[in-house]
Order: C-alpha cells, then sequence, then structure tokens
C-alpha cells in the first residue's frame, strides 16, 4: 500500500514539474516572438494585453472565458487591449506561441512582453491580480 501511494506521489510531483517547465517555455518563446509577432503591431504603449487563443469549437471558451474577458474588457476600458485569436484560422500564431491547447490566455505588459499564461480556464481575479501586477512592474 505504502508503495502505491509513493508511486502516485513521484507521478503527481513528476506532472507538475512538466507543467511548470512547459510553462516557462511558453513564456521564453511568445518572449522571443513578441517584438516582431504580427498579432502585436500596432499595440498601444503602456496599455496592457491579453492574448487569448480559441476555437470557435470549444465549449469553455465560448461558455467561460470569453464572456470573462468581455466583462474584464468592459471594465478597464482602455487600460486593457485583448486579442483574440483563432488558432484553427491561425495554427502559425499558435505555434510561435507554443499554444497546445484551448483556451490558452497571455498576460502581456504595457510594454508587450508576456508575464503569464494560463492554459485552461482562468478567472476574472486571477487576471486582473496579474493584470496589476504587470502594470505596477511596467
Amino acid at each position: 500500500m505504502i508503495e502505491r501511494i509513493v508511486i502516485a506521489l513521484v507521478l503527481l510531483a513528476a506532472g507538475y514539474v512538466i507543467c511548470r517547465l512547459y510553462t516557462r517555455r511558453q513564456l521564453q518563446r511568445a518572449a522571443n516572438h513578441a517584438q516582431t509577432d504580427p498579432l502585436l503591431q500596432g499595440l498601444a504603449p503602456g496599455v496592457a494585453t491579453i492574448v487569448y487563443f480559441t476555437t470557435p469549437t470549444c465549449a469553455p471558451c465560448r461558455l467561460q472565458q470569453t464572456p470573462t474577458l468581455q466583462r474584464l474588457q468592459q471594465e478597464m476600458g482602455d487600460a486593457l487591449c485583448v486579442i483574440r485569436v483563432d488558432a484553427t484560422e491561425n495554427p502559425d500564431a499558435a505555434d510561435r506561441w507554443g499554444v497546445f491547447s484551448v483556451p490558452t490566455t497571455f498576460v502581456l505588459d504595457g510594454k508587450g512582453h508576456p508575464r503569464s499564461v494560463y492554459n485552461g480556464i482562468v478567472d476574472a481575479q486571477t487576471l486582473k491580480r496579474e493584470l496589476q501586477t504587470s502594470v505596477i512592474s511596467h
């Protein structure tokens, strides 16, 4: 019985480490392409940005993430730019940013540097906190 628990804990720890490493890799890829990426051309300086990858068939995107981002955009107004990217129509962008599932949400600071990435649904409070941190560190 103890062996099974130890194996489960080792697998859990390995999964956590792999997830963290992949997230770090996504941020590095995004940072490498951020200055020249066509998605980010014409961003207003000093405005935090969310780059949101989705697809038309993604139910969590449609039912949860998109409404959350719309409410956040309304609350923050011109202080936030949300760029919605359909990964099926723009697979090159998804590849450049290291997106492997949708929804994937990147938070960029006012200089266009990626600060964090969320694979899956992310709530409004987490995004607000991350945006505030991005603006403060800008």
